[in-house]
C-alpha cells in the first residue's frame, strides 16, 4: 500500500486552504507577492504538532499560526 499523497494547498493541522503563495503560483500560474508567512513565527511546539508525514510537504494556515 503507497502512502497517500500530501496535498500542499492544505494547512496539515486543520485541513483548510493554507492559502501558501507558492501553491497558488503553482496552481494559476499567477506571479504571487511574498507569502504571509514570511513575516510570521512558528514556533517550535507549533511546528512540532504537524504530523511526520506531512512535515515540510504542506505549510501551516495563519489561522492555526495564529492560535499558538
Amino acid at each position: 500500500m503507497q502512502p497517500q499523497a500530501v496535498d500542499a494547498s492544505l494547512c496539515p493541522l486543520c485541513g483548510e486552504p493554507n492559502r501558501c503563495a507558492m501553491e497558488v503560483e503553482k496552481e494559476t500560474g499567477v506571479k504571487q507577492p511574498p507569502c504571509w508567512c514570511t513575516q510570521a513565527d512558528f514556533t517550535a511546539d507549533l511546528l512540532a504538532r504537524v504530523p511526520v508525514e506531512k512535515q515540510r510537504l504542506a505549510c501551516i494556515c495563519a489561522a492555526c499560526a495564529a492560535k499558538d
